[in-house]
């Protein structure tokens, strides 16, 4: 064995980006499957690799025992002592077995379990680089589409997006370039595995966070997010400061930023509302664009009832019920929504009541 050969490892290493110890261990190791297979050998080999004079030897090591029961395995004291007096039972004594031609038919031998070692060290390189992604937001391009994965390229490993995480909106094509959320990462057997999503809620708070410096620098905190991909979607924001428009800050000026997360969503409708620890507060807001008279809060059951002007009813409820439904979500409050003419007819509003503006009550049922 040459040294040309430590050579060849050290280059390797640095191709693949593998330290060349692990290199050489599984070197080490398939030289001593090698041996043992091609001398039929079942004693116990260690072999030794000098880089530096680009050698390699093979030791059978044997443990000194008082009476032989496994010749492979050990050696006599009387035998031992042969070898050098000084050696003791359990002891381990090591020789020298190499093969005059052991290095042509190891290197034969080896050079499968070397590859297979190099691609598994591949892998967990691999893996040790995208492991710390989960749940964060990667750019890829589309590389090829079948009726069940869009295949997203993501530097040195391809992810698989499935039907079920795609946005039933948008159309998919070879070469776009397409954010997604990775939602996680697995070292399997066929080596590490990358799962994504376009229609996770949060790929919208990944996104807010890229886009708004407040929410990026902890100014801003975003408390919940409610989506249904593709349609629309509801995020909750809030500022400890006062002073701070948590709103604002996400809209943008001229809704600048918002705007640039609704392009990237193909067209998402994404409404923006205040978080309030006050559930009265909080599902007002979260029912926006309507406006809201009065919301009764069940505590114990976490539910509500919402009380709207009869003319906001549908725009309360939404398309197929989708306005309610994220609000719910969003809040994790039930809410149930009724008209004003309803809640009059029902005694949860008096006739006496000014409903002329929006206006928010809490009130526990009994």
């Amino acid at each position: 064995m040459s040294s040309q050969l430590f050579d060849a490892i050290e280059n390797l290493g640095k191709e693949k980006g593998i330290d060349k110890e692990i290199l050489i261990e599984a070197l080490e190791a398939a030289l001593i499957s090698a041996y043992k297979k091609n001398f039929k050998s079942a004693t116990n080999v260690r072999v030794e690799l000098n880089e530096a004079s680009g050698t390699m030897r093979v030791f059978s090591r044997k443990t000194v025992v008082e009476e032989v029961e496994d010749s492979q395995q050990e050696i006599s004291l009387d035998e031992a002592k042969k070898i050098d007096p000084n050696y003791e039972v359990e002891d381990v004594i090591e020789v020298e077995v190499t093969p005059k031609d052991f290095g042509r038919i190891a290197a034969q031998a080896a050079k499968q379990v070397v590859t297979q070692r190099v691609r598994e060290a591949e892998r967990g390189v691999i893996f040790s680089e995208y492991a710390d992604r989960e749940e964060d937001v990667m750019t890829g391009i589309i590389q090829r589409i079948d009726p069940r994965f869009v295949y997203v390229n993501l530097g040195k490993i391809e992810a698989k997006l499935p039907e079920s995480e795609q946005m039933p909106t948008e159309d998919y094509q070879v070469h776009d370039r397409l954010k997604v959320f990775v939602t996680k990462v697995e070292n399997t057997s066929k080596g590490p595995q990358i799962f994504i999503s376009r229609s996770h809620p949060g790929l919208l708070k990944r996104l807010f966070e890229m886009e708004v410096p407040e929410i990026y620098d902890g100014i801003v905190e975003i408390k919940s997010v409610a989506r249904e991909a593709g349609d629309r979607s509801k995020i909750a924001v809030f500022a400890e400061d006062q002073e701070i428009d948590p709103v604002g800050s996400c809209v943008g000026q001229k809704g600048q930023r918002v705007q640039a997360i609704v392009n990237e969503l193909k067209g998402e409708k994404i409404d923006i509302v205040e978080w309030s620890e006050d559930p009265v507060v909080y599902v007002s807001n979260a029912l926006s664009p309507s406006k809201v008279i009065r919301v009764l809060v069940n505590e114990e059951e976490k539910s509500t009832t919402v009380i709207v002007p009869d003319y906001q009813l549908s725009l309360a409820i939404g398309k197929r019920g989708q306005n309610a439904r994220l609000a719910a979500k969003l809040t994790g409050w039930k809410i149930d929504i009724k008209s004003e003419s309803e809640a009059r007819e029902e005694g949860l509003l008096t006739e006496e009541e000014n409903t002329d503006y929006a206006e928010v009550e809490e009130d526990l049922f009994e």
